[in-house]
């Protein structure tokens, strides 16, 4: 028996991608009352949200029409699109012809993209066709506010004074470096700069600073710049990311406190103790 109609004044639409991230966004929704309407990007979205949600369809990568259609059957008019895309699944056999472009994203990209294909680009150019068709994409922390980081140390791990001294360091260069958009992240060591995230994102720059360098100890700042675009692509912290940090040999972490969202904050904090590794939100 198929679920009822979600009705058009508590409808949220959730477009969701891989990761833990839109499950918790599903969790928040239906806390806040909310039926939750998911387009579930077709190799890419959790399984789990077709029991989760109220209304649960799939659609490819590029199929922005079929998002359009089915956000509008539901009655959607705000909507949150969260989570990774991992494009190597695409090239699967038989995934091509699942994640084939319609219409409607040829139209975006011939208008919008074709020289401009920045994050920030595509992200206006999805939120731009998807208000004409009456639907707005919101903020994607509205309905996960305690997940947030926090200011001030969120574990039972505190800094050591020497990552103390490196957060002191580098924190007031990662907020021109963000300012700047270079990048969201970067690595410190006894007061010297290590590394700072460029085009392979926060995990590959844990690798490469875990290799420059070989002692344990170095410190992780990660924040997004004052005027970033929230309706998709907010900084995260998961468990993984603690994970990779321990390997890497690094023993703090600092976070800009309402900035960076911890993907499933018990979790993560947990994480943190569990690998005494410091996690302290910083305004």
């Amino acid at each position: 028996m198929s679920k009822p109609l979600a009705t058009t004044e508590s409808s949220i639409g959730l477009i969701a991608g891989q990761g833990m991230l839109p499950v918790i966004m599903a969790r928040g929704m239906k806390a806040a009352g909310a039926n939750v309407c998911c387009v579930g990007l077709r190799d890419q979205a959790d399984p789990v949200l077709r029991e989760l949600c109220d209304e649960f369809s799939g659609a490819g990568i590029v199929q922005l029409g079929r998002w359009i259609r089915l956000l509008k059957r539901w009655g959607v008019t705000e909507a949150v699109m969260v989570g990774r895309v991992d494009k190597t699944r695409m090239h699967r056999p038989m995934a091509k012809f699942r994640q084939l472009p319609d219409w409607r994203a040829g139209r975006v990209w011939y208008k919008r993209l074709r020289h401009d294909k920045r994050n920030a680009a595509l992200l206006a150019a999805v939120a731009d066709e998807l208000a004409e068709s009456g639907i707005t994409l919101i903020d994607s922390t509205t309905y996960i506010p305690d997940h947030l980081a926090a200011i001030g140390v969120m574990g039972r791990v505190q800094p050591a004074p020497e990552q103390q001294a490196d957060i002191d360091l580098g924190w007031p260069l990662l907020m021109k470096t963000v300012e700047l958009h270079i990048g969201q992240s970067m690595a410190v060591a006894n007061r010297d700069i290590i590394a700072v995230e460029a085009v392979e994102g926060t995990d590959g720059m844990i690798e490469r600073a875990g290799i420059l360098c070989r002692a344990k100890g170095w410190t992780l700042l990660k924040t997004a710049a004052s005027d970033h675009d929230r309706r998709a692509d907010v900084p995260t912290i998961g468990v993984e990311t603690i994970e990779k940090l321990a390997a890497a040999g690094g023993r703090c972490i600092a976070v800009g406190a309402g900035r960076v969202i911890l993907i499933d904050k018990p979790a993560v904090i947990e994480a943190a103790d569990r690998a005494k590794i410091a996690l302290v939100g910083m305004r």
